[in-house]
């Protein structure tokens, strides 16, 4: 038999892993160019002292349905997170949930003062609605602004500014509900769909099991490409690779000459991580602060291995300030928010490409789409939109253009 070629692929991110297994599907033994010295891209778990911190907070919605395809969901032992969450605002705690998914929140979210009687109609409307609206219809609908989106449906600006604001900056990362409404559909339709969970081991979990399932696959890591063409890989350091097909997951735009295209605008966020001897954050609760002109924006607590309190900390405001500074006053706002006595800093992790900031967002696309030059296919949620489930189609249409156009079926 004659042996494939050798398939090259920039990146060892999800999109990366996942274009590496549908090669190996194929019959090919593909190799991961990776410039860091780990898989995984930004779906990381890090070792600081020793405690086991994702890189910023992470969550699976398990109703992905690629997550379903690619990922042995039991194996991950995924924590479940309570649905809805906890509202910290003008020194008071509210509770919004969905009653449908536990009775138990039924009272407090309908008499709580986050909004009208009409926003909780509202946020049912909005469930039924989107549970009948297919992926195809939501990535089909005209876009416009989240914002936009939820005064035509009727929201109330209390439960924008308190709810959806805090809420969804957590997930879009800007704070204006700028983000395209079919992310927010999309999003909001995962929701209710499934769980957002976490793998008990770190999020870091779902790369390691990815890469787990390759097992004819080569990685080179802490090895940096400076340049690809139709012909050759340049690596850093002036070492050439024939190039005998290849996929970009990442930086496309630097590595290609002329690729003027695939520029991508990112969006930044920062966590910082606290341990702690007590807090007032329910378990499996996320917690909004919803106060004007604080720091911090979503908090989770959970417990770790070794049965301490870590309480993550996401913040999207902190452009222009120093790490002491954001340290100490995100310190102050959650010794008043979440009544922690002690309060040990771990560490921060400055995310500057932390989400891609899209327009015109897609679920998939033909495979032949994913060939942006010759002998080069491009990856990674920047192709859709910015979630796990889009770094894993894209992957997966890009092994399938490359196997396809190998193949003849297009030229």
């Amino acid at each position: 038999m004659k042996q494939k070629e050798t398939i090259h692929i920039i990146g060892a991110g999800i999109s990366g892993l996942i274009a590496a297994y549908e090669l190996e599907q194929a019959g090919f033994h593909p190799v991961i160019i990776e410039k860091q010295g780990t898989s995984g891209g930004r779906v990381q778990t890090i070792t600081v002292e020793d405690f086991q911190l994702d890189l910023g907070f992470q969550v699976l919605l398990n109703a992905y349905p690629l997550a379903k395809k690619y990922l042995d969901l039991k194996a991950l032992r995924l924590t479940k997170l309570e649905s809805g969450a906890q509202i910290l605002v003008d020194g008071k705690r509210y509770v919004i949930g969905d009653p449908m998914r536990n009775w138990k929140v039924l009272l407090p979210t309908l008499f709580s003062g986050i909004g009208t009687i009409t926003d909780k109609v509202n946020v049912l409307r909005l469930n039924l609605l989107l549970r009948k609206k297919s992926l195809d219809e939501i990535f089909n609908t005209p876009e416009v602004s989240t914002l936009d989106y939820l005064k035509v449906f009727g929201f109330s600006d209390t439960i924008i500014s308190r709810f959806f604001k805090p809420f969804f900056a957590g997930i879009f990362l800007e704070t204006e509900l700028q983000t395209s409404s079919r992310m927010f559909e999309f999003v909001y339709k995962m929701f209710g769909e499934g769980y957002a969970m976490i793998p008990q081991d770190g999020i870091g979990a779902i790369s390691a099991q990815l890469k787990a399932k390759l097992v004819q696959t080569t990685f080179k890591f802490n090895c940096a490409v400076e340049s690809i063409n139709s012909t050759t890989i340049t690596l850093k350091g002036g070492e050439k690779i024939p190039n005998q097909g290849a996929i970009v997951t990442s930086n496309a735009a630097a590595l290609i000459p002329n690729l003027h295209d695939a520029q991508t605008k990112w969006k930044s966020c920062m966590c910082l991580y606290f341990e702690v001897n007590q807090t007032s954050i329910p378990d499996r609760t996320i917690a909004l602060v919803a106060d004007h002109g604080k720091l911090s924006n979503n908090l989770y607590a959970y417990k770790d291995h070794k049965g301490r309190t870590i309480l993550s900390v996401t913040t999207l405001k902190h452009e222009g300030m120093g790490e002491e500074e954001i340290t100490e006053t995100v310190k102050k706002e959650i010794q008043t928010y979440c009544g922690t006595g002690h309060v040990k800093h771990i560490t921060n992790f400055r995310i500057k490409q932390a989400l891609p900031n899209l327009e015109n967002l897609k679920y998939t696309s033909e495979p032949s789409a994913s060939l942006i030059a010759e002998n080069i296919f491009i990856a990674g949620d920047t192709q859709f939109n910015g979630s796990l489930n889009a770094a894993m189609e894209s992957g997966r249409l890009a092994a399938a253009g490359l196997i396809e156009k190998k193949s003849g079926w297009f030229s």
